[in-house]
């Protein structure tokens, strides 16, 4: 089914033409002039650079073909040719009533890299925004009809896991795993998350002020990454545990991935892939190391060639990185890969996409795409950090907005006040999270972002259960409603204009890579829905035909909602 903004440009594009013009990009936008029109077309005056003739002359043309159209009830023509039109009330009707907000499948593959947990650590704030936005990105995705992929991209194989091991094995040397000549089956030991977040911050600090440490550290990553069978086999125990801790951090975000694969995965691709890019001819020797040229003649700043091994033969972040996409374009094909990434990143991203395509990794039927995002900061405009100063916990945080959120949560309501507590607090942080531009740092309030007012997620989960009880009531009352009859009430005109824009909205934020135009439109619905609640004494009207189209549009406005905040991944409790 056609799109409502679509049926208006088609309708422009096929009037132009019974007069003789011809417009390949018709753009109707919201009208800035509600007095004038509801919408607005403003081609007219590059029809006239084109066609070489005054621009009211077409527009006078254009106007009075138009007027014709039963779609439209008022088309005007203001100052060098804006063409204003307000739509009829039969075609508000007819797209309320007809309107299916759904979208046919695409055949294309999105593949999207988001998460970035580091194993054996717990997640922190800083890890707030990439799943967040991933996730919302690959729903959005999905509801547009393209087959997506997610994948959590695990820290897994690095120094990290080495200083974990090591440290381990101070405190264990019993274990079986740190004996070279053990053939036999290992023990299960016990290793808890809790274990685990204690055992990295003291290995790291230790490491700091203790070259031996960090030596010894250095050779149990090694001996790991060598794939030595005792200390793999503990690499693996050590794997489930956090994987399973990650996993339970990110369900509780309403975040999931398809794939949780790591460094680990795309380290056993590493020696494929440097002897496809020796073949390819694209590796040259710089000072022992081994690199790819990536500049081009047109880059305003320096862009660094991508080091690959070292001049002691080590491999680095890089090569992991270029290694992980050549085994995701062998094994998933995918038509594009977005990765969604702090901002400060996007040196090493540009790297790695120009050796992929240089190197042919990638050809003209891949698009990468780097999806940067900003810094979530606390109220002061400072990193969160915890009392002792370090960095704050994801959990943290999430108990402590879930804590506000408590505080304020109507004391009428008895039962299941936790789990209701969990969602209003999963709202607060994912609208305030997605609010801004995708690549705008901003302040994370506390107080402000947990009110019943203004742009915030409690406001719409407000909106939106108000929406649901409405129509509860008129169930349980027995009033029945099917379909838009008449148009009639404060604001019922402006709740259907504001419904048309639901398509532009969602590709904006696709091709923007941004979600801030899905929380903005929220608001805009929410905030013209409450009007519309608050001007109509809906369930008593007693004209039969007015109460159920009231019905009816709250029911198409709470559908949309639904769909908008399931993209955004967060839950409606039933009260609040």
């Amino acid at each position: 089914m056609q799109k409502f903004y679509q049926i208006m440009e088609e309708k422009i594009k096929n009037s132009l033409s019974s007069i003789g013009y011809s417009d390949e990009f018709v753009i109707i936008t919201s009208s800035n002039r509600p007095d004038l029109g509801e919408f607005q077309y403003n081609g007219v005056m590059n029809l006239a650079k084109i066609y070489h003739q005054n621009p009211r002359d077409i527009a006078d043309k254009l106007v009075s073909v138009l007027e014709k159209d039963s779609f439209f009830k008022n088309v005007n023509m203001a100052g060098p040719g804006f063409i204003n039109l307000s739509i009829s009330d039969e075609a508000l009707i007819n797209f309320i009533n007809h309107n299916d907000y759904s979208y046919e499948a695409k055949n294309k593959l999105i593949f999207l890299d988001y998460g970035g947990a580091n194993v054996a650590k717990p997640l922190h704030v800083g890890h707030l925004r990439s799943a967040n936005i991933g996730e919302a990105l690959k729903r959005l995705c999905e509801y547009l009809g393209y087959k997506t992929i997610s994948d959590a991209h695990l820290g897994d194989w690095g120094r990290p896991l080495g200083l974990v091991i090591y440290e381990l094995s101070l405190r264990n040397p019993d274990w079986k795993f740190f004996d070279k000549d053990y053939k036999g089956e290992y023990e299960r030991v016990s290793i808890t998350p809790e274990l685990l977040k204690e055992v990295y911050p003291y290995a790291s600090s230790k490491a700091k002020d203790d070259e031996d440490y960090l030596n010894g550290a250095r050779e149990m990553t090694k001996r790991l990454q060598q794939r030595e069978r005792g200390i793999f086999a503990l690499w693996q125990i050590i794997m489930e545990v956090s994987k399973n801790d990650i996993k339970n951090a990110y369900d509780r975000l309403n975040t999931h991935f398809d794939l949780y694969k790591g460094e680990s995965d795309a380290d056993e691709y590493t020696s494929e892939l440097l002897d496809y890019l020796n073949k390819q001819n694209v590796v040259i020797e710089s000072e022992g190391a081994k690199v790819i040229p990536v500049s081009k003649d047109t880059d305003k700043l320096e862009i660094p060639p991508m080091l690959l091994i070292k001049s002691d033969g080590g491999i680095l972040y890089s090569t992991t990185e270029l290694a992980t996409l050549y085994e995701r374009i062998k094994n998933y094909n995918p038509d594009e890969i977005w990765y969604v990434v702090d901002k400060r990143q996007e040196l090493h991203f540009t790297q790695v996409f120009r050796a992929a395509q240089k190197s042919k990794i990638i050809d003209d039927n891949h698009k990468l795409e780097f999806i940067g995002f900003g810094t979530m900061n606390g109220k002061d405009g400072k990193p969160f950090k915890t009392r002792d100063g370090g960095v704050m916990e994801l959990t943290t945080l999430l108990e402590d907005v879930k804590g506000e959120c408590l505080k304020r949560l109507n004391e009428s309501i008895k039962d299941n006040r936790d789990n209701i507590a969990e969602d209003i607090m999963l709202s607060t942080i994912k609208y305030a999270d997605m609010l801004p531009n995708t690549e705008t740092d901003y302040n994370f309030d506390l107080e402000k972002f947990c009110s019943l007012e203004g742009k915030t997620g409690p406001y719409i989960l407000y909106s939106t259960i108000r929406m649901k009880s409405l129509l509860k009531k008129a169930e349980e009352q027995n009033l029945k409603y099917d379909s838009l009859k008449v148009l009639r009430g404060s604001f019922v005109r402006d709740l259907i204009l504001t419904l048309t824009n639901f398509d532009n909205v969602l590709m904006s934020a696709f091709n923007n890579k941004s979600l801030n135009d899905i929380t903005d439109y929220l608001y805009k619905i929410a905030t013209t829905f409450n009007r519309f609640y608050t001007e109509n004494i809906i369930l008593s009207e007693s004209d039969e035909d007015l109460r159920s189209s009231w019905l009816y549009l709250t029911s198409i406005v709470y559908k949309v909602n639904n769909i908008l905040l399931n993209i955004l991944a967060i839950n409606v409790p039933e009260r609040m």
